[in-house]
C-alpha cells in the first residue's frame, strides 16, 4: 500500500497512517545466517594463528585412539591442553560441520554386500568372523547393559566381547583393532546383521582398509547369524537365567569368567565334544601358522621374491639355450 501512493503523498505521511515505523519500511534483510561469520583461524597460547583445518585435524586425531568417546566438552579440554584458545560453542560447531558429535544420525551410504549362502564353511581359525550385540539386564541398576561378541566359526572360540551402557561405530573399530593387534584380519570374512553400529561407514571404511570382506545378514533373518546367536542363547540360559546380577562390575566379573570357561573347558556338541580352544590350538600346531590373515600376510612378501625367482630361472634358461646354439 506503501508502495501504491508513494508518488501522491509523502512516504512519512504514508508510514505515520499505517502504523509502520520508517525503519522497517526501508529494511532488507541480508543474504545468509546474520550475525558475524565465524572465524576461519584458531589463535594458539604461544601467539600463533592456525586455520581451522589443523583444529579440525587435530579433533580427528584425538577420536581415533583406541577407547576415547569424547563429546565436545572433553574435546575442548583437550584442545586446550595442546595450548589452543578455542571455546566450547567453537569446537562444537566445528565438530558439528564435519559430523564428529557423539549422538549423531548414523548415515551410510553404498550398497551392503548381502550374505549368499546361510551356512558357513570356514577352513581355518580367523576364516570368518561373526558378531552381534546382546542385551544384559542388571538387576541392582535396574537397566540395560549391551554385550558385543565375536566369535570366530571355525573354532567356536569368543576372541573378543565388550560389555557397555551402549555400543557406537568407534566401539566396533575398536574391537576389531584389537582382533588386528593379535590376528590380523586381512582377507577375513566378517558377518553381522544390520544395526545401525555396523551400517556406519566408519565402520565399513576401517574394514575395508584392512581389506576385511564385511557381509550384512538380510533383514529380519537372524538364521543367517547363527553362529553368534547360538553363543547368545547358551549365555542366556547358563548366565542371564542363572545369576541376577547386582552391578556393572559384577556382570563384567561373570562375563570374564564366563567366556575363559566357555572358551577353554566347555565342550561343544558340533566340535566332536572338544573346546573351542583346543580345536583352535590343534589346528595351529598342525599347520605351523595363526591366522588366514597372516598366510596372506606371508603370501604378500613372499610374492616379490617368487617372481624375482622365476625371472631369473628363465633368464637363465635364455642364456643357457642362447649357448647351446
Amino acid at each position: 500500500m506503501v508502495h501504491q501512493y508513494q508518488q501522491k503523498i509523502g512516504l512519512k505521511n504514508l508510514c505515520q497512517w499505517v502504523q509502520l515505523p520508517l525503519s522497517s519500511f526501508h529494511y532488507k534483510p541480508l543474504a545468509g545466517k546474520p550475525g558475524a561469520k565465524p572465524s576461519l583461524y584458531t589463535k594458539m597460547l604461544d601467539g600463533k594463528v592456525v586455520v581451522n583445518d589443523e583444529v579440525i585435524g587435530s579433533i580427528k586425531k584425538l577420536l581415533s585412539e583406541e577407547f576415547v568417546c569424547y563429546g565436545y566438552k572433553k574435546v575442548s579440554a583437550s584442545l586446550k591442553q595442546l595450548k589452543y584458545l578455542i571455546n566450547d560453542k567453537k569446537v562444537y560447531r566445528l565438530m558439528d560441520e564435519n559430523n564428529l558429535l557423539l549422538g549423531k544420525v548414523i548415515r551410510t551410504t553404498g550398497k551392503r554386500q548381502f550374505v549368499k549362502h546361510r551356512k558357513i564353511t570356514a577352513t581355518c581359525p580367523m576364516d570368518y568372523l561373526c558378531l552381534d550385540i546382546k542385551y544384559l539386564w542388571v538387576h541392582g541398576e535396574q537397566r540395560w547393559y549391551y554385550l558385543l561378541s565375536v566369535i570366530d566359526v571355525f573354532s567356536r572360540k569368543i576372541i573378543a566381547w565388550i560389555l557397555q551402557r551402549s555400543i557406537k561405530q568407534i566401539d566396533v573399530i575398536n574391537i576389531f583393532r584389537r582382533i588386528n593387534q593379535q590376528h590380523p584380519i586381512k582377507g577375513v570374512n566378517i558377518r553381522n546383521d544390520n544395526g545401525s553400529q555396523f551400517l556406519a561407514n566408519s565402520v565399513k571404511r576401517y574394514l575395508s582398509s584392512e581389506e576385511a570382506k564385511q557381509e550384512f545378514t538380510h533383514i529380519a533373518t537372524p538364521q543367517e547369524n547363527s553362529y553368534i546367536e547360538a553363543y547368545h542363547s547358551i549365555l542366556q540360559s547358563e548366565v542371564v537365567e542363572r545369576f541376577e546380577l547386582s552391578s556393572y562390575y559384577e556382570a563384567k566379573i561373570i562375563m570374564t569368567n564366563y567366556v575363559e570357561f566357555y572358551n577353554t573347558k566347555r565342550i561343544h556338541g558340533s566340535l566332536n565334544m572338544k573346546t573351542p580352544q583346543s580345536v583352535w590350538d590343534t589346528w595351529n600346531s598342525q599347520n605351523n601358522t595363526s591366522t588366514k590373515g597372516e598366510r596372506m600376510s606371508l603370501q604378500t612378501a613372499l610374492s616379490p621374491l617368487l617372481e624375482n625367482t622365476i625371472k631369473n630361472l628363465i633368464i637363465n634358461q635364455k642364456c643357457q639355450t642362447f649357448n647351446i646354439i
